[in-house]
Order: C-alpha cells, then sequence, then structure tokens
C-alpha cells in the first residue's frame, strides 16, 4: 500500500510540474502497467506467498 501512495505522490507531483497532458501520460502508463495480466499473475502468487507465510487467508 505504501508504494502505491508512493507511486500516486510521484505522479501527481511529476505531472503538475510537467503540465497535465505529461500528468495523464504518467496515469495511463501506471494503469496499464497494473492491468497488464502479467503483472496481475505476479501479484497473485506474491499475496499466496504472503498469506502462507503468515497465516492469513
Amino acid at each position: 500500500m505504501k508504494k502505491f501512495l508512493l507511486g500516486v505522490g510521484l505522479g501527481y507531483v511529476l505531472g503538475t510540474k510537467a503540465g497535465r497532458g505529461r500528468y495523464e501520460q504518467i496515469v495511463r502508463t501506471y494503469r496499464k502497467l497494473v492491468d497488464h495480466p502479467m503483472v496481475q499473475g505476479a501479484a497473485g502468487v506474491a499475496r499466496a506467498k504472503v498469506s502462507e507465510k503468515f497465516g492469513r487467508r
């Protein structure tokens, strides 16, 4: 969660300095990355391993 908030904050700061168009480009790129099936699969595997290690289900 902290990394997500950091990414959002960084995108906001970079976007405001570079202008609205650049900000929108950063947001689109971030969303494409997060929504990519390989990233979703890796996130699922990571969640399962963390759950397994810490016993949360």
